[in-house]
């Protein structure tokens, strides 16, 4: 669906004593149908990207390739997006915002009409959408502005954070929303830093490592690209079952002499990282 390549982005500042790379020849793609997470740490270079995804700022190398309806002109008018700090219009009220909104993508009031009246509830923020914005908590403001990225149905939706700030029920509610959106068709882009929802939704994974790709693939790829020479063996003793973590160089010796103990092994498995261990060895 997009393609990335040989992207460079550098900044040069009088106040800088030497330019700033910010993006160092990253390449890949974005297939059509998935939700791909986009992890880093601060300072990586995915806001900049997304940026020059966007057309806010210019690339200093590379291109990006959008295959979308070429009978469409406007590609953006096929994006989507909710930017990691959105500013809302704290007077509007939060129906006049999401009419606003869609209008500004060229939509119908009756249409905006109707995808309010099917996404409001969906978002659990029907009851709100009369009420002043500046009333509206962090998670009722990511509601609203998520829903407004759905009013005009993009083949594409980039998400920058979209679950900052957000409780632990109002994060769980988004994501059903994530991934009913992506079962509907639209590709989800989902940059974020809490790496449990990426690994818990999300079909693939984006790393990048100041400002360079350090991994592009499945979750899975990744986490068995990354197993620890380990293993866990699980065992019974006094009626609880423990486990021991042993090198694979040892794991013999150590279940011959738990065997000579009478233990009562119950399983041997891999020792695998999880997505967040991995992020920070990464990092």
């Amino acid at each position: 669906m997009i393609h990335y390549k040989g992207i460079s982005k550098v900044f040069k500042s009088e106040l800088l004593k030497k330019p700033f790379v910010a993006l160092d020849d990253v390449s890949f793609s974005i297939p059509e149908g998935e939700i791909i997470g986009f992890l880093g740490a601060n300072g990586a270079g995915k806001t900049t990207l997304i940026k020059i995804t966007m057309d806010f700022i210019r690339s200093t190398k590379g291109e990006i390739q959008f295959d979308f309806d070429s009978k469409i002109k406007n590609k953006f008018s096929q994006i989507g997006y909710l930017p990691e700090r959105p500013f809302f219009y704290p007077h509007l009220t939060g129906r006049e915002f999401t009419f606003f909104m869609g209008e500004l993508s060229g939509l119908s009031r009756f249409r905006i009409a109707e995808q309010i009246e099917k996404w409001a509830p969906r978002f659990k923020i029907d009851f709100a959408l009369d009420r002043k914005i500046k009333t509206y908590s962090k998670g009722m403001l990511q509601r609203v502005g998520f829903m407004a990225t759905l009013l005009h149905d993009p083949k594409l939706i980039i998400l920058d954070e979209p679950l900052s700030g957000v409780d632990p029920i109002g994060r769980k509610e988004l994501k059903d929303i994530i991934v009913e959106v992506n079962k509907l068709g639209t590709t989800i882009f989902f940059s974020s830093h809490i790496v449990s929802d990426v690994q818990e939704i999300c079909d693939s994974v984006i790393f990048l490592k100041e400002g360079k790709l350090a991994f592009k693939g499945s979750i899975d790829e990744l986490i068995n690209n990354n197993k620890k020479q380990e293993s866990k063996i699980y065992f019974e003793d006094n009626g609880k079952i423990q486990f021991m973590q042993v090198s694979l160089e040892s794991q013999s010796r150590e279940l011959k002499k738990m065997l000579e103990e009478n233990k009562n092994i119950i399983s041997v498995e891999p020792n695998r990282p999880t997505l967040e261990e991995i992020f920070y060895d990464v990092k």
